[in-house]
């Protein structure tokens, strides 16, 4: 890390290799469009070698890197103008089953291929919440929301994942 920060190209390339897939796996969540992940986990390793000097070692090289790729990668949708979290737009019926009796009895595939069919507000929260461990304080600060309404958006976008696997 230290010869990267000195802009040792051999240790950022070395960097590189061992963040690549990750970071593209992060931008395929949010994204769903290769070309589009490509650029953007393409621009934030090229903005975190930039800004070496300003990584403190407070997060592993790697949580700081995420959190680059996902905020590029949210402010992609906003240009593209994905809504971020729609409020009125679908309805959908709510379960008497519990969600967590549910989810358990479910296949990791069944999860993803719900998680893809969310509308794409749904999905942000779903993917900032659950899989990359966001609380919904960072979440309201990355998506320009407020906490309460980032809580909100999580439990109508759990119960509609629930019921687009029931239907799976």
């Amino acid at each position: 890390m230290e010869k990267s920060k000195q802009g040792d190209r051999n240790s950022q390339y070395q960097l590189y290799e061992l963040y690549i897939d990750a970071m593209y796996n992060v931008g395929m969540r949010f994204l769903k469009i290769k070309e589009d992940a490509e650029d953007v986990v393409q621009d934030s390793f090229v903005e975190a070698f930039k800004n070496l000097e300003s990584f403190k070692y407070e997060s592993t090289f790697g949580a700081w890197l995420k959190r680059i790729v996902i905020n590029k990668s949210i402010n992609h949708l906003k240009l593209k103008r994905i809504p971020v979290t729609p409020m009125d737009e679908h309805e959908f019926h709510l379960s008497d089953d519990a969600p967590e009796e549910v989810m358990e009895a479910v296949e990791v595939t069944k999860v993803k291929l719900g998680i893809d069919k969310l509308p794409d507000g749904y999905r942000q929260i779903i993917n900032l919440y659950l899989l990359e461990g966001y609380d919904h304080m960072e979440i309201g600060e990355v998506l320009g929301i407020s906490s309460s309404t980032s809580k909100s958006q999580y439990h109508r976008a759990k119960k509609k994942l629930i019921d687009i696997i029931k239907n799976l």
